[in-house]
C-alpha cells in the first residue's frame, strides 16, 4: 500500500506537502504514511481515493486496475 500512494503523487508531479495539505494532516505525518511507519486513518484512504478517483481497493493494493470497484 505504502508504494502505490507514493507512486501516485509521483504520478501527478504532487508533494508530500501538497498532499498533506489535502489530507488535513503534516507534512511529517504524510512522510510517515508512504513509509509505512504510521497506517492510512479510514478517512485518509477515502479522500485519497476520491482524489485521485481510484478505488480503496487499488490504493490498498488488493487490485491492479485502479478502476476497479471489487
Amino acid at each position: 500500500m505504502y508504494h502505490r500512494i507514493k507512486e501516485l503523487r509521483l504520478s501527478k508531479g504532487l508533494t508530500q506537502k501538497r498532499l498533506a495539505e489535502i489530507l488535513h494532516v503534516s507534512q511529517a505525518t504524510y512522510s510517515k504514511y508512504e513509509t509505512g511507519e504510521r497506517d492510512l486513518t479510514a478517512a485518509a484512504l477515502l479522500r485519497l481515493a476520491r482524489f485521485y478517483q481510484t478505488s480503496t481497493d487499488f490504493i490498498l493494493d488488493k487490485t491492479d486496475h485502479p478502476d476497479s470497484w471489487s
